[in-house]
């Protein structure tokens, strides 16, 4: 898959265009399934701010992009539904929208759903994610991020990349997500990872990772 790993969504120009490229055809063209799984595992999160994802509002605007189409792929009904039913429907996807939350309860479902075993054969799908739906796809998550009781401690993640994210740099509203914190977050990770803020993302296309930034992020070697 192409990856567009984000922090706090298509916020800015220069997301914006990555996504385009990636996708090789307007967004004007192109079919979203839009993922809202992770929100169901978070103690922050409600009913109204999955409708805020799913319906395109801020902050991550995902859904409202201009999508030709939007469908919603909840992971927790797909063990009930036909494996070629649903399949088909991600099969046909041009962009998997993949919100934010928490990321072992996503890796969790990812796995019951069986929609992980179907990843390696997406080869031509966009996954953007957004926060835990970015950093689902790491090694490990970091203890600090893990808010879903059923994950037991374990940060692992499914470890598609093999690197770590640490979401929503400087965000005004989290005073833990200091430059300070996510330094001793990747002491504790012991792996390559990025501190990303809000205005930043990370574009992973046949391995190769490249910035893409109108905000603050680092890199941790």
């Amino acid at each position: 898959m192409k990856l567009l790993l984000t922090s706090g969504g298509v916020t800015n120009a220069s997301i914006h265009a990555a996504l385009v490229e990636m996708l090789g055809k307007p967004i004007a063209e192109c079919r979203a399934l839009c993922i809202p799984t992770a929100q169901h595992g978070h103690p922050w999160c409600t009913p109204e701010s999955a409708w805020r994802f799913i319906s395109g509002q801020p902050p991550s605007y995902m859904t409202g992009l201009g999508w030709q189409s939007v469908g919603v792929l909840e992971l927790l009904a797909l063990p009930h539904v036909p494996r070629d039913r649903w399949e088909a429907w991600v099969r046909a996807a041009d962009v998997l929208l993949v919100d934010g939350g928490d990321a072992a309860f996503l890796a969790h479902w990812l796995r019951q759903s069986g929609l992980a075993d179907l990843l390696p054969a997406l080869t031509h799908t966009v996954w953007v994610g957004v926060s835990a739906g970015s950093m689902v796809l790491t090694p490990r998550i970091g203890q600090q991020f893990l808010s879903w009781p059923g994950a037991d401690g374990d940060d692992r993640g499914m470890g598609l990349i093999d690197f770590s994210i640490f979401p929503h740099l400087n965000y005004p509203d989290f005073p833990t997500n200091r430059m300070s914190d996510a330094e001793a977050w990747a002491a504790q990770i012991g792996g390559p990872a990025y501190a990303l803020d809000d205005q930043s993302a990370l574009r992973v296309v046949d391995g190769a990772v490249q910035v893409i930034s109108e905000g603050k992020w680092r890199a941790f070697p």
